[in-house]
């Protein structure tokens, strides 16, 4: 009986499948990722024809950004003392926000005078990297592609999606961060 027991088990044993994975019925290609990419090429070159259009009307010396933006300065301060801000630096700094064709979507009345802690604080990226780039006293006025403004979402209020920005900051001062 012991020896039936036990044949029966080893059969039991050997005879069970592992269940198999259920492959996919139909394998989906790349479609949607490269249908993106071809928007996003397209939306690019749209915002990049429509600011060189204002830099050629403007006539002023644009720089172009390495964060991929442009900017030219209102008022530079050509003090070599001064320091741009560096991380953790405290930047109290004043800016409106508008559309390319120049309507304002935020006065700088709206916004009120900013506080802002470099790179320890949101921000949208454009403004974050432009403010790397001023020191106390300057203005710039800078021109965003919307990958560096509020990008696809907008701010959920008055900036739509995919909205490429203007604005003019102005840097009243910069308090160092002791850290550093």
């Amino acid at each position: 009986m012991n020896k039936l027991l036990t044949l029966a088990l080893v059969l039991l044993v050997f005879s069970c499948k592992t269940p198999e994975a259920r492959r996919p019925i139909s394998v989906k290609s790349g479609s949607f990722i490269d249908a993106s990419v071809e928007r996003n090429k397209k939306l690019n070159a749209k915002e990049q024809a429509s600011i060189e259009k204002i830099m050629k009307l403007n006539k002023n010396d644009y720089i172009a950004s390495e964060s991929g933006f442009w900017y030219y300065y209102n008022n530079k301060t050509e003090i070599d003392t001064l320091q741009t801000p560096n991380f953790g630096d405290i930047i109290n700094y004043n800016y409106n926000i508008k559309s390319l064709n120049g309507n304002v979507i935020y006065s700088t009345e709206e916004l009120k005078t900013q506080t802002y802690a470099m790179d320890k604080e949101e921000l949208f990226t454009g403004l974050r990297e432009g403010l790397k780039l001023m020191k106390a006293g300057e203005t710039a006025t800078f021109l965003f592609p919307s990958q560096k403004a509020y990008g696809y979402y907008g701010d959920e209020n008055k900036i739509g999606r995919n909205t490429p920005l203007i604005c003019e900051v102005t840097v009243n001062s910069i308090t160092l961060n002791q850290t550093n």
